[in-house]
């Protein structure tokens, strides 16, 4: 059975409030548990102003106190931004207080020039060496410990979408998340095989892992899945602009407004990035993908319209899959 797993961006629903989102995404991860998903992430955003997903360990740490056994992760950490030291610190204060349930998913998104300045001052130190630094804080490798000193270590994910983050997961020997969808070119196929072909063995991992994440649209039916995929349509056409809502448009709202000849265009290259339908649909979809890539696991992606949506949709996947409620 292929493992699922959930990445969560706490949307901000049209109507609704950043509090709200918080919340729902607390609500989420408590059901993704009952379901039997083994992983929840939550990403770092910054002036995104449609979701409330900016500080993964904070929420992190909330997550996992309002669990048991869920892996709680982050979606990712956006390295760069930081002192190697503080994130080494902040996780080990996570995997402290829950062991063995913490991942630690890095990267390097780029962001907005205002906010690469707000969180690290112009820093310039190589991503390579963070990665480093990071393994030796999270092993006590350096001279410079990283307290509290604990006997486990979170799970190091590196996230990528390209031959170069493969290359480097492979040589720092970390776990490696490939965005399938930010880039579902049969070229994803040969980055992480290239990630598994040059795999080197570190203190943290003996041997690669892989997961592939997708967005995911599930409803009850393939016309329900089609109604709330048009809104993710208006959304991610949103956030590709220069303007964006502080919200994540509705499905009336979508329905309402249509999109232009421009917009259908890029409206039909998402659409390759998302899987929608039924959950039998989906998940057949996701098994394809899943043997293609040779994944340890999937994570989902169900950045939809509506807490009541995303909630059902991954009940619906999960059904699908034959996972048991707990």
């Amino acid at each position: 059975m292929i493992a699922l797993n959930i990445l969560d961006y706490s949307p901000i629903d049209e109507g609704g409030t950043a509090r709200e989102a918080l919340l729902q995404t607390t609500e989420l991860a408590k059901f993704a548990e009952q379901l039997g998903y083994k992983r929840f992430w939550v990403s770092e955003h910054h002036k995104v102003m449609s979701v409330a997903g900016s500080s993964p360990e904070m929420l992190m740490m909330h997550l996992a106190a309002s669990t048991n056994s869920i892996r709680i992760g982050s979606g990712g950490v956006m390295l760069p931004h930081y002192s190697a030291y503080k994130v080494a610190e902040n996780f080990r204060v996570l995997e402290a207080l829950h062991p063995n349930r913490i991942d630690l998913g890095i990267g390097r998104s780029r962001s907005y020039l205002k906010v690469n300045q707000a969180l690290n001052g112009n820093k310039r130190i190589p991503y390579d060496q963070q990665i480093e630094d990071l393994q030796q804080y999270l092993t006590d490798a350096n001279e410079l410990i990283a307290t509290p000193v604990v006997e486990t270590a979170p799970e190091m994910w590196m996230l990528g979408t390209g031959g170069s983050s493969a290359e480097l997961a492979a040589a720092k020997g970390t776990a490696y998340a490939y965005a399938h969808f930010a880039r579902p070119a049969m070229s994803g196929v040969e980055v992480v095989d290239t990630y598994r072909k040059r795999f080197q063995p570190s203190k943290l991992l003996g041997k690669p892992k892989v997961i592939i994440a997708v967005f995911a649209v599930v409803a009850e039916t393939a016309e329900q899945a089609e109604e709330i995929a048009k809104a993710f349509d208006l959304w991610l056409l949103f956030v590709e602009s220069d303007i964006s809502p502080p919200y994540y448009p509705s499905i009336e709202t979508a329905a309402a407004r249509g999109f232009s000849a421009a917009e259908q265009e890029k409206v039909a290259k998402n659409r390759k990035r998302m899987i929608i339908g039924d959950a039998e649909t989906v998940k057949a979809e996701i098994e394809r993908i899943a043997e293609l890539y040779g994944a340890d696991e999937v994570t989902i992606i169900p950045n939809v319209s509506g807490a009541k949506n995303r909630m059902k949709g991954i009940e619906l996947l999960a059904e699908a899959f034959g996972y048991t409620v707990k």
